[in-house]
């Protein structure tokens, strides 16, 4: 990454006098202004340079490094693990109990609140017991009936989101003769579940999951209509009473856009604020879910206090000015990928990488002429070929 970094950096050294532009190339020098390029030759010539106008940077260094949290005091850390055991023992008592559908209802809600990752191992035996269970028993048990659709659909999007290879097919006992779901048409908790499962296709599957994700979602959206008359009929009334508003959030975040396609730390931020409102909320989980996401949060700052030192020191934010200054959009991104505090190195030398990344696609899409891009791709080649075969020698 230094070498990389060596290369970027030098493309352009800024001169602080006569704030333009400088690098030297054989017998030619090239002078960089914000606006054009002159190049002294024998011939003078004058290339028109792009500009893509891209804005400055809303998160600056001096504000980055001034965030702190009290969050990360050892008192916190010390009433998380105490809160973890509490739930850890609530995850096994469920375990022994052998109720498949109260099981699959609290990974769910771990997992939303953005805690599971410190239940990884129950979790993982819990749905084991449960697949196996499903396989060797045909799913025959007191708890999970076969035409259940809210447990068969929750069930089936668990799995395979843990890597089970569970059939489509859980869902054909749940149609009746004409290819209906059996369902009441106020069963919403079970057309959001289904609908939350249908988008776990595979390829090559046929199209019951598609069919169901267009029948599911026409059935949300009328209820969501259903529900904007009633509210606007109670508001006419002078009455702010709702019974259904926690199922009118799930549903149309759901319709905005599904589970199965967004960030998980975003998600757990805006599910600690609906699970809240639940009126069977467990308050131990919703506990440990704050607690956690500030603890989470601390840790963040510290590796953004990193990245943003680190590029600082290129001073590539500032000698390229044509190039987006991003480190917080790309630091974002990482923590899209990898969330858990345990992988802050892997946050930290990611941003770094896309932060490269995003100058050298700037190089190319916007400032480089063609000759300049061509020189730059030799170096860059060069510099592949130089490491894989230092590593060969290793």
């Amino acid at each position: 990454m230094a070498a990389l970094v060596s290369i970027v950096s030098n493309i352009i050294s800024f001169n602080n006098n006569n704030n333009t532009f400088i690098r030297s190339n054989h017998n030619t020098n090239i002078i960089y202004s914000n606006k054009t390029l002159l190049m002294s030759t024998n011939n003078s010539n004058i290339i028109s340079r792009r500009s893509a106008n891209y804005q400055p940077p809303l998160w600056q260094f001096d504000y980055v490094q001034s965030l702190s949290s009290p969050f990360k005091d050892g008192a916190y850390v010390k009433r998380v693990e105490k809160v973890k055991e509490e739930v850890r023992v609530m995850v096994k008592r469920a375990r022994e109990e052998e109720k498949p559908l109260s099981q699959l209802e609290l990974i769910d809600v771990l997992q939303r609140l953005g805690i599971s990752y410190h239940f990884e191992d129950e979790i993982n035996d819990i749905l084991k017991h449960i697949y196996k269970n499903k396989n060797n028993n045909n799913n025959n048990n007191n708890n999970n009936n076969n035409n259940n659709v809210y447990a068969n659909s929750l069930e089936f999007r668990l799995l395979r989101q843990h890597g089970y290879p569970v059939s489509q097919e859980i869902f054909s006992t749940c149609k009746d003769e004409r290819g209906n779901f059996m369902v009441s048409s106020n069963d919403v908790k079970g057309m959001l579940s289904l609908y939350e499962a249908s988008f776990y296709l595979v390829e090559n599957e046929d199209g019951i999951l598609e069919e169901t994700r267009q029948t599911t979602k026409k059935y949300l959206e009328e209820y969501i209509i259903m529900i904007m008359e009633k509210q606007q009929s109670l508001l006419d009334q002078n009455n702010n009473n709702n019974d259904n508003d926690y199922d009118y959030e799930l549903v149309s975040h759901a319709l905005e856009l599904p589970l199965h396609w967004r960030m998980l730390r975003l998600e757990s931020r805006w599910f600690i604020d609906v699970y809240e409102k639940r009126l069977d909320m467990n308050p131990t989980l919703l506990t440990l879910a704050k607690l956690d996401f500030n603890i989470v949060q601390s840790i963040y700052q510290d590796d953004l206090k990193h990245v943003f030192s680190w590029w600082e020191s290129t001073g590539m934010g500032k000698k390229l000015e044509f190039a987006r200054d991003r480190t917080m959009v790309n630091f974002l991104w990482t923590v899209g990928v990898a969330f858990e505090p345990h992988y802050k190195n892997f946050r930290r030398m990611i941003t770094k990488v896309n932060a490269l990344i995003t100058v050298i696609d700037d190089i190319y899409d916007v400032y480089g002429t063609l000759d300049e891009l061509e020189l730059f791709t030799n170096a860059v080649e060069r510099l592949v070929y130089d490491i894989n075969f230092a590593t060969l020698e290793t």
